[in-house]
């Protein structure tokens, strides 16, 4: 049964102005991000009607935005930028996708807070260093937090993390909420769970990295190949974008 002309323009005049919007991105790894990564999310922005300054939108990052490969804690390719360069060359980049996203909401991980992380291991305390919006070449629209609990439009409550359990699902039932974690660059996945007060679940969504970098050459190892992609949340309930790719390794350009 089609929707008639009245019941299709309440849903299409609901889309763009009442809609809770979540964009979820997650492990860009910027510079050696896949080359395709931010035109997909600017088609996905565009096809979802998501703006900037609408207060039901949001942007959610769940990390690994940085690579910071020249200052990894294991040992770095050294055909690969130094740290400096990778980082002139990263900034960049950044600036292309704040003009995209000027706001975002990011949490902590092992790749985009390696400048704390290494701080921390050599006795730097944290207010000796620079803040990512300085060393990124952002603006403060990107806000930073360890981990960060959101309440959706619907109630409940959204807890993103980078990677605190590779069983999301579970860690859904032991928070007691709805769930996104990044850092699993092969997972892309949406699982339920419910209990007599609620249906919660767990999203991961996979990672946009140019998986033939040797930046990621320490996963070769294993036979899992990364999945691309991103995920949307509308009105509390989850959805997967996988950004496909054609012979080539060039995105498809669909955005499904």
């Amino acid at each position: 049964m089609r929707l008639t002309k009245s019941e299709h323009d309440r849903v299409k005049d609901s889309r763009q102005n009442g809609d809770e919007i979540i964009l979820v991105i997650s492990d860009l790894h910027i510079p050696y991000h896949h080359q395709d990564s931010i035109r997909f999310l600017r088609a996905v922005k565009e096809h979802y009607n998501i703006e900037d300054k609408n207060p039901n939108h949001h942007i959610f990052n769940v990390g690994d935005e940085a690579d910071f490969h020249g200052i990894s804690m294991h040992d770095s390719e050294t055909s690969l930028p130094t740290q400096h360069n990778e980082t002139l060359k990263a900034r960049k980049v950044f600036k292309e996708l704040e003009s995209l996203f000027p706001k975002m909401t990011l949490v902590h991980s092992n790749h985009g807070s390696m400048l704390y992380r290494r701080g921390k291991k050599h006795g730097i305390p944290n207010y000796m260093l620079r803040d990512y919006n300085e060393v990124l070449g952002v603006g403060d629209g990107w806000k930073w937090f360890a981990d960060y609990k959101f309440k959706m439009n619907n109630g409940q409550w959204l807890f993103m993390t980078h990677g605190m359990k590779k069983n999301g699902l579970a860690l859904a039932k032991e928070m007691g909420m709805c769930v996104i974690q990044g850092h699993y660059h092969t997972t892309f996945e949406i699982n339920y769970t419910s209990s007599p007060l609620s249906l919660s679940w767990n999203l991961a969504v996979g990672c946009l990295i140019d998986d033939h970098s040797l930046a990621f050459a320490y996963n070769k190892v294993n036979s899992a190949r990364v999945i691309l992609g991103c995920g949307i949340i509308i009105n509390g309930q989850p959805k997967l974008l996988p950004m496909v790719l054609e012979k080539g390794g060039r995105w498809n350009g669909v955005v499904n």
